[in-house]
C-alpha cells in the first residue's frame, strides 16, 4: 500500500466540553455510536484500522468490499462504522452499539455469517489524503470541501455525514437524534488542521443521573479496596437488574467506601443476585462475554439498602452504555423507588432520517 499516509495514524479526537461551543465558522455534526475507522485504500488494498491501531479489516468484508466499490481509487477517510437495526416495515431504524460489537468474532465462519445477517454501515465525515496528496495541513472547512466532492456518488451502506454551521439547527439536532441512538454532537473549527491523536475538536454528549442501588461492589487490583460498585435497577415485577458499574474513585476514596459498605456486607440471607434467589432472565453480576474475557469477575454482595445518585449519557438495553459516574449517596429514598420508570427516554427517532440528511419528524 503506497499512499501519502500510511497506517498506523491514530485518529483526531474530541474534548468533551458541556455545552456546544459557538464560533464564526464553526461546523457541528452528529457523533456516530460506533467503532471510529480510519479507511486506507489503494486500489483493491484496503485496511480498517480502529482507533487503537488494531485491524478492522477481516471482521467487516462487507464493509472492505464497499470502499472498494465506492471511495476513490486511493484515499484515507475518517469514518465510523455503525450497525443499524431495523425493526421491519414502518418500524424506525437506530443505531445498534450491542450488534456491532458482536461483529468482533475469531471464527471465519461466524464472521461471514454476521457479515450477512447484521451488515455494517460506514459513514464518512473527514478526509486524510487523496491520490498523492496529503490533507492533513488543509482547513477543515477545505477538507469537507474535498470529501463531500469526492464522495458525491456514494449511495447506502456508505454514507457521508450530514453538517450545519446554524446552532440552532445543531442544538435541534442534539436533541432529536438521540432517539435514533447517537451520542451528541462534534464541533470543529473551520481552520482545524487534521492532528492525529490531538483533542482538538469538541463533543457534546447527553448526560443524565439516576437513582440506583448498589447492591455489590468489586475488590480495586491495588488492595483490598473498593474497585467498583455494582448498580441495580428494579424492573415493573419487583425484579432487581444489574444494570451498570461506578467506578474511577481516588485511592483515598476507595478506601473510605470500603469502610461506608462494611455495614452492609452482612446478614445477606436472600441477596436478589445470589444464585438461590436470582430469576429467570435477571440480569447480574458475572456474566461472562467476549470482552469480559480474563478478567476477575468475582463480587462481593451488599444487601440491597444503599441508594446512589450516579451520571450516566445513554442506556443500552437495560443496562447503562458507558461506566456510571458516582454523584452522592441518597439516604432520602427507598431502594424500591431505584426503577427503570424514572429513567428519561428519547423521543424515537429513526436513523435513516439521519443518514440521508432528512430530520424530520420523529418516529
Amino acid at each position: 500500500m503506497r499512499l501519502p499516509i500510511s497506517p498506523p495514524v491514530e485518529p483526531m479526537l474530541a474534548k468533551s466540553v458541556p455545552e456546544l461551543p459557538v464560533a464564526e465558522g464553526m461546523t457541528y455534526e452528529p457523533k456516530w455510536d460506533g467503532f471510529r475507522c480510519l479507511v486506507f485504500r489503494d486500489g483493491d488494498e484496503v485496511e480498517l484500522a480502529s482507533r487503537g491501531g488494531k485491524t478492522l479489516t477481516r471482521y467487516f468484508p462487507e464493509v472492505v468490499e464497499q470502499v472498494r466499490r465506492q471511495l476513490p481509487e486511493r484515499c484515507v477517510v475518517d469514518a465510523e462504522v455503525i450497525v443499524v437495526r431495523r425493526d421491519g416495515p414502518g418500524g424506525a431504524a437506530r443505531l445498534d452499539f450491542e450488534l456491532l460489537s458482536q461483529r468482533i468474532h475469531p471464527a471465519a465462519s461466524r464472521v461471514k455469517k454476521l457479515a450477512a445477517e447484521t451488515p455494517a454501515d460506514l459513514v464518512a465525515f473527514d478526509l486524510l489524503a487523496l491520490g498523492d496528496e496529503a490533507l492533513l495541513e488543509s482547513p477543515y472547512a477545505a477538507r469537507r470541501a474535498r470529501l463531500t466532492e469526492a464522495l458525491a456518488g456514494v449511495t447506502p451502506p456508505v454514507h457521508v455525514t450530514q453538517v450545519t454551521t446554524d446552532v440552532p439547527t445543531a442544538r435541534r439536532w442534539f436533541d432529536l437524534f438521540e432517539g435514533a441512538g447517537l451520542d451528541g454532537l462534534v464541533a470543529k473549527a473551520a481552520d482545524l488542521p487534521y492532528a492525529p491523536g490531538k483533542r482538538l475538536m469538541f463533543k457534546v454528549k447527553h448526560a443524565r443521573t439516576a437513582d440506583v442501588v448498589v447492591a455489590g461492589f468489586r475488590w480495586h487490583k491495588s488492595g483490598p479496596v473498593v474497585g467498583s460498585l455494582l448498580l441495580g435497577l428494579y424492573n415493573g415485577d419487583g425484579m432487581l437488574h444489574h444494570v451498570g458499574v461506578s467506578a474511577s474513585f481516588t485511592a483515598a476514596r476507595r478506601a473510605e467506601l470500603l469502610e461506608e459498605l462494611e455495614p452492609y456486607r452482612h446478614d445477606l440471607v436472600g441477596h436478589p443476585w445470589l444464585a438461590d434467589a436470582a430469576g429467570d432472565g435477571q440480569r447480574v453480576p458475572g456474566g461472562l462475554s467476549r470482552w469480559s474475557a480474563g478478567k476477575n469477575l468475582d463480587w462481593e454482595p451488599l444487601r440491597p439498602e444503599l441508594v446512589a445518585e450516579v451520571g450516566y449519557d445513554a442506556m443500552e438495553g437495560d443496562r447503562f452504555r458507558h461506566t456510571a459516574q458516582f454523584v452522592r449517596w441518597r439516604p432520602d429514598r427507598q431502594p424500591n423507588s431505584c426503577d427503570y420508570e424514572q429513567l428519561e427516554r428519547p423521543v424515537r427517532f429513526d436513523v435513516e432520517q439521519v443518514l440521508r440528511g432528512d430530520p424530520g419528524k420523529p418516529a
